[in-house]
């Protein structure tokens, strides 16, 4: 009996070369995006104890009721789980390194996340965040400046067709008072409600403004407002918030039903929505969570940050046709013949001391099928070394390729020439 041929896990996949030179591109974009704001790097665990999403997020949330992939450690019993979300290790990484003790900090991360929900285009139960925070910034500022990065980032990458939606949370006690309210309004429509909806009633109304539900559309956009609950403070923090983005000529839409799925958030809350990834349209989200450090156990520190899915914005840089090609090599060495063999190494390495990428055939072969692969791999060049070239100290140096589709002239070259000689060609070649 045969046995199964294995897979990957669904909803994990494999990115496999050419999509995952993409994603490096991609990621060089980012990591030199957010050093020009002053941000640098984090890197913290993929396993965290269960408890630090329970708190963080909130136990009534679908991510914690459904999603988290928790298991028991089997060697001391620790309940475990994949990180769903960054922001939570984030700052359990700031406490207990008391990295916002002595000034604010501004930090970003890239990695894995795990959800368990049905996979489809742009979510996955593997899937890639960029992650955004900054820690010990009170004031609108912070909030705008974050918002206004991502349309940076946009243009960084030649993106079009992204929005901006933005809403306020207020503080906890504006909440409780919009809560009373939304449980009240709610409860006279109880016929409406969704099984989801009813669950939630009492535990977190304001997830219910987030359905997704097209048949309680109607109800939630008729439900009361929580802007019409905030006070003078947050109020005039929105404001500020939109002074800068106005000032900044960015274009954005109030949304009041714009909440998030999670239970930390307070004031600035914001998404950046596009409608050619269908249902899934929102490709950064984020906003202000000023509670949740001391939450989590740390002293009181104002916080604010950003998450975008990197899947779904690989999936909008190739359906905008925005991918590119990858970078070839520059220089494919052929070689054959025992001596010749020998020195195609030392010329590899010398060429790549110099700064050059360079594809050393291995496998043998044919001069003719050496060639043809050195054709096929886009190098701009090709090293040919022979036993007759090894023995007088040379190479010949063939352009496999010029602007115009032609194959530019064999020439043969001194081995300490060649650096020198390839480094001219290439800026020839670069010019045409």
């Amino acid at each position: 009996m045969s046995q199964k041929t294995l897979q990957a896990v669904r909803g994990m996949n494999d990115i496999l070369p050419d999509e995952a030179e993409l994603w490096e591109r991609f990621e060089e974009v980012v990591r030199s995006w957010l050093h020009s704001y002053g941000y640098r790097p984090i890197r913290m665990p993929v396993v965290e104890p269960t408890g630090l999403f329970k708190r963080a997020i909130g136990e009534v949330t679908d991510i914690v009721e459904k999603e988290m992939y928790s298991f028991e450690d089997a060697l001391n019993g620790e309940n475990l789980t994949l990180r769903p979300e960054g922001t939570a290790g984030c700052v359990r990484a700031v406490i207990q390194h008391s990295l916002a003790a002595q000034h604010p900090r501004r930090l970003y991360y890239m990695g894995q996340m795990f959800r368990h929900e049905r996979p489809q285009r742009g979510r996955y139960r593997q899937f890639h965040q960029v992650g955004v925070e900054s820690f010990g910034f009170a004031g609108p500022d912070v909030d705008a400046e974050q918002i206004l990065m991502g349309a940076r980032l946009w243009d960084d990458l030649g993106l079009e067709g992204i929005t901006l939606q933005i809403n306020s949370l207020g503080q906890p006690e504006e909440r409780a008072r919009h809560r009373a309210e939304l449980i009240a309004y709610f409860q006279a429509n109880a016929d409406r409600l969704d099984e989801d909806s009813q669950r939630r009633l009492h535990t977190n109304p304001l997830r219910i403004l987030d359905t997704k539900n097209p048949d309680m559309q109607e109800l939630c956009a008729n439900a009361p407002k929580l802007i019409d609950f905030l006070g003078a403070e947050s109020l005039a923090h929105f404001e500020g918030v939109q002074q800068v983005l106005r000032d900044a000529g960015q274009p954005y839409t109030v949304n009041p039903r714009l909440v998030r799925g999670l239970d930390y958030y307070n004031l600035t809350v914001f998404e950046w929505v596009t409608d050619r990834l269908g249902a899934q349209g929102t490709v950064c989200a984020g906003g202000r969570y000023d509670g949740l450090v001391e939450q989590l156990g740390g002293k009181p520190t104002p916080a604010c940050g950003f998450a975008m899915g990197v899947e779904r914005l690989i999936a909008l840089i190739q359906d905008q046709d925005l991918a590119g090609n990858p970078e070839p090599v520059d220089v494919y060495v052929v070689h054959q013949g025992e001596a010749a063999s020998r020195l195609a190494f030392r010329v590899a390495e010398g060429l790549r001391d110099n700064g050059l990428a360079v594809l050393l055939n291995c496998g043998g072969g044919s001069f003719k099928s050496q060639m043809k692969k050195a054709d096929g791999s886009g190098a701009a060049f090709a090293v040919i070394i022979g036993d007759d070239e090894a023995a007088a100290g040379e190479v010949s140096l063939k352009s496999l390729r010029s602007a115009d589709g032609e194959k530019g002239e064999q020439q043969r070259v001194k081995v300490d020439d060649l650096p020198a000689t390839l480094m001219d060609s290439i800026i020839d070649w670069e010019e045409e």
